[in-house]
């Protein structure tokens, strides 16, 4: 079947709100015989005469009467859809984002983040949700709004990303710990109990440590694995093994503790806030990106504002 000219609805909704062909045509700029056209092409795809002559006037036939209604909403909606969009009032926004973190991230930024929330649009709240994979799925499906991370082979080709900010992995023990005194050497670091943390189960991460010290002829004994940063800090808190944790990401986590450069060289990773482009021009998304970066940054972040 030959697609609907969807113009017509305009036409249909003037016509049933003015019950003349002659006013119609007035209110749409058209001549009458331009207007008489379109109420006839109107007939032929409706299947019903929706106005009759009656007397000198014309009057709408319960078709047309039934149509009123749902054609007026359907114009309404197509307009609101194609109006351009109204500046964004935040004292007034009532909205829900649901952002998807990794260990470390709510409690290292959250308080700042919901502070500025509070004070800009107390209207919004943010569900923060456990990141437990490095899979795209959430943020396709709109299960989620926005996600921090590293940007990896997992992750999907047509996401948007904005750096946030970069990091390195540090040594973390108690106070008191071996290694809370004197140099610290690949040598006594790889002598220690590690603490492993995998999302995966046990799987050696992809941070390095473990190639660079089988680089220069050292393997540290792993003892345990927990999923998050947050377990293996709370464990090495109260034992004598050896939490490796972004320095960043677990600056409220290691309160208390003692924090060391691991003794070797390891690259930086670079979090960053990831987002599906179907909301990439919603304005209450662009501002909520903002409020994230500016907090991440005013955070001590060796990372530009701009967003790419």
């Amino acid at each position: 079947m030959p697609k609907p000219n969807l113009n017509l609805l305009v036409t249909l909704d003037v016509l049933l709100a003015e019950g003349s062909v002659a006013r119609a045509a007035k209110r749409l700029r058209l001549s009458p015989s331009a207007m008489s056209r379109a109420l006839q092409r109107l007939r032929e795809t409706t299947g019903d005469p929706l106005l009759v002559r009656t007397g000198r006037g014309l009057v709408a036939t319960p078709r047309a009467l039934d149509l009123r209604e749902t054609v007026g909403r359907l114009v309404e909606e197509a307009e609101a859809v194609l109006r351009p969009q109204e500046k964004l009032d935040l004292k007034r926004l009532v909205r829900t984002f649901t952002l998807r973190t990794s260990d470390g991230f709510v409690e290292n930024f959250g308080p700042c983040l919901l502070a500025r929330l509070g004070a800009e649009a107390p209207g919004v709240r943010l569900a923060f949700v456990q990141k437990s994979d490095k899979g795209s799925g959430p943020l396709r499906d709109g299960s989620v709004d926005l996600e921090t991370g590293v940007v990896g082979e997992a992750t999907g080709p047509e996401l948007r990303t904005q750096a946030l900010f970069r990091d390195r992995f540090i040594g973390v023990v108690r106070n008191g710990h071996a290694l809370s005194g004197g140099e610290v050497t690949p040598a006594r670091y790889a002598a220690g109990r590690h603490i492993l943390v995998s999302r995966r189960g046990p799987e050696k991460v992809a941070v390095g440590i473990d190639d660079t010290l089988g680089s220069i002829g050292l393997e540290r004994e792993i003892v345990t694995i927990v999923g998050g940063f947050s377990s293996a800090l709370a464990l090495a808190r109260s034992s004598d093994l050896i939490a490796s944790v972004p320095e960043r990401h677990t600056s409220a986590l290691r309160q208390g503790m003692h924090s060391f450069p691991l003794p070797f060289s390891l690259p930086q990773i670079t979090v960053s806030l990831l987002w599906h482009p179907r909301l990439d021009a919603d304005p209450a998304h662009r501002w909520l990106r903002g409020c994230i970066r500016e907090v991440c940054i005013a955070q001590g972040s060796d990372m530009p504002a701009s967003a790419s």
